[in-house]
Formats: C-alpha cells, sequence, structure tokens
C-alpha cells in the first residue's frame, strides 16, 4: 500500500490497517490466540510455598477470571556461581532440561500444565536463548558454544555479571537450543514459549526455529522485543515497549495524549497487519525495577488497564494485578502476593476479560479488525474497533481537568457501569476517566 500524505486532522481518523499488510504471510497463528488475555506466574512468589503444586491451585481461580494463555516465569535451575540475592535470578539458567527445585520436580510441573490444559489454558514457559549462568552444563561440556573476549574470557551480555553469552555463530550451539525447545513440547506438552531479550538473537535462528518446532505442535512465540522483523517469520506477538512507556509519559504528565498519533503511524508502517502487539500496565521487570503501576500511573492506572484492552493487541496480567496488589515484589529472594489486597480488581478485570473475549471488533492478529481513532483536542481520545457487525466505541479522558464528550450514535448502554446512556448527549468526564459502549 501506498503511503498517503494527508492533512493532520484527516490523519487522526486514519484506519489502523497496517502498512506491512501487503507482504506474504509466512506464519500460521494457532487460533486460539484472537481474542486470549495472556498472564503472567511468577511461581517463586505466587504462594507461600513457591511450587507448582501450590500454584496448581490457584487455577480454578483463574478459569473464573477469564485469563487464557499462562506465562510461566523461567522453570530451570538457576546457576550458583555469581548468583545474584539470595535465591538468584531466574533467568541465569544452568540446564534447560531441568526444574527448579524450588519449584517442585518435573512431574509436579507436568501436573500443573495437565490441569491447565484440562481447564481450557494454553501455557507458555519463559526461554533464555541468549546466555545462560556461568556455572552452565553447557559452559562445563561445550564452552566453544560461547562469546569470548581477546583474551579467551566468557563474556556477560551488558551488565548481567551472573550470565555468560552464547555464540550463535556455533551451529551445534543453535542445534542443541531448539532440542531444549522440543523437549519441552513433548515432555510436558506446553504451548509455546515468551522468549527473553529475544532482539539480542539472530532472528535467522528464531525463524529456523519456528519451522522446527512446529514439526512437533503448533506453537504460540512472544518475543521480549519490540523488533518488526521477529514477528515476519517467527513470532506471533512482542511487546508494546514504546507503547508503554508513552502510557507512563501520559499519566505522569510529560506527554499529551496527541503523541500517540505518531506512536500509531509508525506501528501502522512497521508491522504486519497480522502482528500482535502485548500490551501492559505492569510485568514483572517494571514491578520490580520501576514500580507498580500505581507508582508509574497514578490515579490513571485504571484508565491504561482499560485502554490495554481496547487498543490493537493481547492484554497482559502480571500476577497480583487482579486484586490491586500495589508493591514491588523482591526478584533475588523469597516474597509474596497478598491476594486479598483490593478484590475489586478481581470483577473489574473478570469484566475486562469478557469484554475481550466476546467483543469480535477487539479481536487481534489474522483476525484484526478496523481500529480508528480521534483525538479532541490534546487529551480526550475515542477508539473505535470494528469487525463484521460488531463494533466498539470507546472514550477516555487522558487529562487532568474535566472534558466533554458526546455519546456516540447507536449505543444504548455504558459496558462497565451497565448504565443508559442517550446517544449524541453531552456528557463531563473526569480526569482518567472512561466510557466503553459495544453492540
Amino acid at each position: 500500500m501506498k503511503k498517503l500524505l494527508v492533512g493532520a486532522a484527516a490523519l487522526l481518523m486514519l484506519p489502523f490497517i497496517g502498512l506491512g499488510s501487503g507482504s506474504k504471510e509466512s506464519l500460521k497463528q494457532v487460533d486460539w490466540a484472537k481474542n486470549a488475555v495472556i498472564y503472567e506466574v511468577n511461581t517463586r512468589q505466587f504462594t507461600p510455598e513457591g511450587t507448582f503444586s501450590s500454584m496448581q491451585k490457584h487455577l480454578p481461580r483463574l478459569k473464573e477470571l477469564g485469563v487464557d494463555i499462562l506465562w510461566f516465569m523461567p522453570i530451570h535451575k538457576i546457576g550458583v556461581k555469581d548468583r545474584k540475592g539470595e535465591l538468584g535470578s531466574y533467568y541465569s539458567i544452568q540446564d534447560y532440561k531441568s526444574i527448579n527445585p524450588e519449584f517442585g520436580d518435573l512431574n509436579d510441573f507436568k501436573a500443573a500444565v495437565k490441569e491447565a490444559h484440562k481447564l481450557g489454558f494454553k501455557v507458555i514457559i519463559d526461554w533464555v536463548a541468549n546466555h545462560t549462568s556461568r556455572d552452565a552444563k553447557w559452559l562445563v561440556e561445550h564452552p566453544d558454544w560461547y562469546v569470548k573476549d581477546k583474551n579467551g574470557n566468557i563474556l556477560a551480555p551488558f551488565d548481567w555479571s551472573d550470565v555468560a553469552k552464547l555464540d550463535y555463530s556455533n551451529n551445534d550451539m543453535r542445534a542443541a537450543m531448539v532440542d531444549a525447545m522440543k523437549y519441552w513440547l513433548r515432555e510436558a506438552n506446553i504451548d509455546g514459549f515468551r522468549c527473553d531479550v529475544a532482539g539480542e538473537v539472530p532472528t535467522d535462528f528464531w525463524d529456523d526455529a519456528r519451522v522446527q518446532l512446529e514439526k512437533v505442535k503448533p506453537v504460540f512465540m512472544l518475543a521480549e522485543a519490540e523488533k518488526p522483523e521477529l514477528t515476519l517469520k517467527a513470532f506471533d506477538m512482542d511487546y508494546g515497549w514504546n507503547l508503554h512507556h508513552l502510557m507512563n509519559q501520559i499519566a505522569q504528565g510529560k506527554q499529551q495524549a496527541d503523541v500517540l498519533n505518531m506512536y500509531y503511524r509508525k506501528q501502522d508502517s512497521l508491522y504486519k497487519a497480522s502482528a500482535i502487539k502485548m500490551v501492559f500496565t505492569s510485568n514483572h521487570d517494571e514491578n520490580s525495577w520501576n514500580g507498580t503501576e500505581f507508582e508509574r500511573m497514578g490515579p490513571a492506572a485504571k484508565a491504561f488497564a482499560v485502554f490495554s484492552y481496547i487498543t490493537p493487541g493481547m492484554p497482559l496480567i502480571y500476577n497480583g494485578q487482579e486484586v490491586g496488589f500495589n508493591r514491588r515484589l523482591e526478584f533475588f529472594k523469597k516474597d509474596v502476593i497478598d491476594w486479598n489486597a483490593d478484590v475489586s480488581y478481581t470483577e473489574f478485570y473478570k469484566k475486562l476479560n469478557r469484554l475481550k473475549k466476546e467483543t469480535k471488533a477487539l479481536w487481534a492478529g489474522k483476525n484484526k479488525g478496523e481500529f480508528t481513532y480521534k483525538i479532541i483536542g490534546q487529551n480526550l481520545l475515542e477508539i473505535t474497533r470494528t469487525k463484521d457487525k460488531s463494533k466498539l466505541t470507546a472514550i477516555f479522558n487522558m487529562g487532568k481537568e474535566d472534558a466533554a464528550a458526546s455519546i456516540p450514535s447507536g449505543y444504548k448502554q455504558e459496558y462497565m457501569t451497565n448504565k443508559s446512556v442517550a446517544p449524541k448527549a453531552k456528557v463531563m468526564l473526569k480526569p482518567w476517566e472512561y466510557l466503553i459502549f459495544v453492540k
């Protein structure tokens, strides 16, 4: 599709149809991802016991919550050498075919996956392909599989002093990595992978890995990256990091809502139409290092949670958000979530999850419908999603002052409150207030 040169006013109403949509589709997406909500499980902190068996007891609750994909943070044995903190980082992997004994054993994990599948969940696990621990099994058996400096010392990426960087010029290592991923598909019957720092691993490795994994079973792949080429052949979904940062900045008054114009236009030009963005107000990195959504977004936290369901993509819930848990979880030592923090958030997320599931206009990937938006002034955002006969309109006041809005035509009720509305009636939205209309 050719780029169109239009005026600023018209640009606000351009549909989000993807300037990359003309590219050949080479990635077969699983159908169950189209209207899914992904939920991140921090096993260590999920229960006082911190085990797969104790987490498994929460599966009926999560089913009632309405989430679909369970993403387990790394389940593997953690390295001891140069370990950070008391228990070490989940992302310092000693053996790709092992289970962290903190969490139980292989049978415990398989039982949790089996029960999750029985209840209708899909399960993906975190995969750390960029590096291992500094006492990893591979490092002992195959030191030639690692990147070294001119003096022969094995390098640590960035300032991650507890890990060792793998060398992707080594084909034997690549084959072993794919073999380890296949192991979990076959042994535990998982449904895919969330791939840590995926952009630091060569794209051609991921492209080949996807082909090899699909020979075992259909998989869902999430890249911790924002790199369009990864979504061409390897990954169904990547991170909406740029959008997340803009959400924080708007909430903090550092940007106005009209900054989203440039964001949407850029995404439209860079990604193919079927690529999915994971949209989030929190995750394990944000929570532990940058603060909870309440710290970063303040009174805007709920509005942006709603926004994460309305904007194109797949929303993420990080464990504890569904009870409004407002504390940073420890990363390198044992901590625990207070599941009674604010249970009003449970109904809030239940309703949003039903909205995502039942509203065809909000579906993602190859099933995505049309997306239009307009920004009134600087801070009033109106989003419309349509697909076939399904239509949704949402209005957000993303500013610190009251803003006047009109109820859009064709709607009789506001979704979150179930209150009746009169089309074209004028309403005053308080700061960070939102309205959702569905038909």
